[in-house]
């Protein structure tokens, strides 16, 4: 879907154009109706006006910037909360269930805690476009429940692993409330350990409006994450 224009606001005071706004996932891409959201930017949606922890913008208008994390949570895990806490970015946390969320479910609290979205990246990261609607919906069902059992929400959404989705994956996700949300930037991060690489690939693709993908099970990860947050918001305060 094209982005038209409108304006950023804050309590009524406009914000420069130029600003960058690291939106929390779920509150930019908001179940509109819309038939299908394999969706790769924040403001492919409807529903564009997000709540960003300061106050209501209009992705459409602004650089919104999506950062998300699949696989997790690891043992990286809790020094990227630190990081986006220090920075106060917010984030959407793609979870694994099995070896993940059963190992670390003080991380996945901490995560909803600290205002990040926590969504699904199904239980055993099987692709789902290789499995019957039964087995579909037991990997989307299973990780759904200890998520909301953690954290007290139900998801609203999943990350298909590797991206392979399909009208029957749809039907069940939507089926079972989930959007499907895909990406626009990747890293490859899980081919590298070289967190200046990361960061290189990142910034070359982010754009005025994007969906990050990263891997917080990846060494070489984290340590990359504030060199691309400084970059982005220069970025913004200098368009």
């Amino acid at each position: 879907m094209p982005s038209p224009t409108s304006k950023m606001k804050r309590s009524g005071a406009a914000f420069p154009t130029g600003a960058i706004v690291f939106a929390a996932t779920a509150l930019t891409l908001a179940l509109t109706g819309c038939t299908r959201l394999e969706t790769t930017a924040p403001s492919a949606v409807r529903a564009t006006d997000v709540q960003a922890r300061f106050g209501t913008v209009d992705c459409r208008e602004v650089k919104c910037i999506a950062l998300t994390f699949d696989a997790g949570p690891s043992e990286h895990s809790a020094r990227l909360l630190d990081i986006l806490k220090e920075e106060q970015v917010p984030a959407t946390f793609f979870l694994l269930g099995k070896r993940h969320i059963d190992t670390y479910p003080e991380l996945v609290k901490r995560m909803a805690d600290e205002g990040h979205e926590v969504a699904s990246h199904t239980w055993t990261h099987r692709r789902l476009t290789e499995l019957s609607p039964d087995e579909i919906r037991e990997e989307l069902e299973h990780t759904n429940t200890e998520i909301e059992r953690l954290t007290g929400r139900r998801p609203t959404l999943m990350r298909p692993p590797q991206g392979r989705t399909d009208d029957t994956v749809h039907d069940i996700s939507r089926e079972l409330g989930l959007s499907e949300v895909l990406w626009s930037v990747t890293a490859k991060d899980y081919q590298t350990t070289d967190s200046d690489l990361i960061t290189e690939r990142v910034l070359a693709q982010s754009s005025r409006d994007g969906i990050i993908l990263l891997h917080d099970l990846y060494d070489g990860t984290v340590p990359a994450v504030p060199g691309i947050i400084a970059e982005l918001k220069k970025r913004g305060s200098s368009s």
